[in-house]
């Protein structure tokens, strides 16, 4: 079976492992994306959907679908025995798990590496190791990765919490050894508040991850977020892909993103590469994974977890690189070297934005699931939409808020930037409310236009929209 992809390949590439059958363990637009890349490759596809998703596109478009089970997610989309019924029914080769739900569950890939069924991603031992943000935490601090200053393990009491916050110095931040999205976090700016901050912290993440486990990092008062992408084959190459820039966050979670990154220099971006290839090539990591960073106000990057998955905001890396990060997953898991996948030097090419499009309100931010009346997508040059939603089509309850990520590409991030404001101005949503008008007013702002941000952007932007609607009262 031969291919072409006009960004990637001068020639036909021939495809000699690839999988015959593969089920995807997701929903909604990520789903749809992996259906894409496989009806490109020649690989079938197995949907599994809840009884919420009956309707849904990702089960339209893949050649088989099974239902798994009702709507919520624990009875379907994380059920791993149903999960595995279903790929061990239809006879598929792998299992594509996206992102969320079970893509970085350790357990779930060790499942399917006895069911003798390959899992796009990397092997659960690596999986394991980089889900414990500590563990994780050390091994990149041996491998020299720059890392904040911080606890050495897991803080076993408030006395342990206090004596580490006088060593690293106020303000610090607790934070989940298990897991990450903003839970079990806590800034604590004097030795009175720690007690109490440690103690509901644990409490969290105890019932958010089931591993109440806290480790403690130096507080940077305004940080960029940063995060770099990785591909890493079966033969020990790594490759990093350039960085993405997602400071634009409200409540640790991301609204908008972007490649380049304004602040990282071509000799930032090279070291941090040649730093990242050398230790994910240490602890054998394989697939498509993210190094997320902070960097501080004098331009120093800190490693803070990393991410061993598909990003949601993978597409803009995608259009600066010229690389299908999906179709590289695929001919990675299929046993494929770097070197054939990504036939020519990497180079940041033009900027991207993505825009990740909630149903939510968007200035209350509550869910708002429901019947789209409307659904008018905005294309044109350079304008790219992954959703899983159309006209009368339902969004349910169940889920995450996320129903579409509108990205763009220009020769300029002043270019990118406009065409995002006339995209946004072409994208019309009816019958549920969306944060589509949130992010018309976010690209208005000065300090946005202009790249000048950090990770406190949206609570001072929120700020200044409150004292404009006294001031006009």
């Amino acid at each position: 079976m031969r291919f072409t992809n006009s960004l990637e390949f001068n020639t036909f590439t021939e495809l000699r492992f690839m999988f015959r059958k593969v089920l995807i363990a997701n929903r909604g637009e990520i789903a749809l994306r992996i259906i894409s890349a496989c009806k490109e490759m020649g690989i079938r596809t197995v949907a599994i959907y809840s009884e919420a998703d009956r309707n849904s596109l990702h089960v339209r478009f893949a050649d088989e679908a099974i239902c798994i089970g009702p709507p919520r997610s624990a009875d379907s989309y994380l059920n791993v025995p149903a999960v595995i019924s279903a790929a061990e029914i239809a006879d598929v080769d792998a299992i594509h798990p996206g992102y969320g739900l079970l893509s970085e569950n350790a357990n779930f890939a060790e499942v399917c590496r006895a069911s003798n069924i390959k899992f796009i991603g990397p092997p659960p031992e690596v999986t394991r190791l980089m889900g414990e943000k500590e563990k994780a935490r050390m091994s990149m601090k041996k491998a020299k990765v720059p890392i904040l200053p911080g606890s050495e393990g897991v803080i076993q009491s408030e006395e342990e919490a206090l004596d580490w916050a006088r060593q690293i110095g106020y303000p610090v931040i607790l934070k989940a050894s298990a897991g990450g999205g903003g839970r079990g976090m806590r800034v604590v700016r004097s030795p009175e508040e720690l007690p109490n901050f440690f103690r509901a912290a644990r409490t969290e993440a105890q019932n958010a991850f089931g591993n109440g486990d806290l480790y403690m990092e130096k507080f940077i008062e305004r940080p960029r977020h940063i995060e770099f992408q990785v591909l890493a084959d079966e033969h020990g190459n790594v490759m990093s892909l350039g960085e993405r820039e997602c400071s634009i966050q409200r409540r640790h979670q991301k609204l908008i993103e972007e490649s380049p990154s304004l602040q990282v220099t071509p000799k930032m971006r090279e070291e941090i590469g040649a730093t990242l290839k050398r230790c994910l090539e240490t602890i054998g990591y394989m697939n498509a994974g993210t190094v997320e960073f902070l960097m501080d106000e004098d331009g120093k990057l800190y490693f803070i977890e990393m991410n061993t998955r598909i990003q949601v905001e993978h597409p803009v890396t995608e259009l600066v690189t010229g690389v299908d990060l999906v179709k590289a997953q695929f001919r990675i898991a299929a046993g494929e070297k770097l070197s054939e996948i990504v036939t020519r030097p990497i180079e940041m090419r033009g900027h991207a934005i993505e825009c990740r499009i909630n149903a939510e309100h968007p200035e209350k931010f509550t869910p708002s699931a429901g019947k789209i009346s409307v659904f008018n997508l905005p294309g044109g040059n350079g304008v790219r939409v992954d959703t899983a939603q159309y006209a009368e089509g339902i969004v349910p309850p169940y889920y995450d808020s996320l129903i579409a990520k509108l990205i763009v590409h220009g020769t300029s991030r002043a270019e990118a930037v406009a065409r995002m404001e006339r995209a946004l101005s072409m994208f019309v949503v009816e019958g549920i409310h969306t944060t589509i008008p949130l992010h018309q007013r976010i690209f208005a702002d000065e300090d946005f236009r202009v790249g000048a941000f950090d990770t406190k952007f949206m609570e001072r932007f929120f700020e200044r929209e409150k004292l404009r609607r006294e001031s006009a009262q």
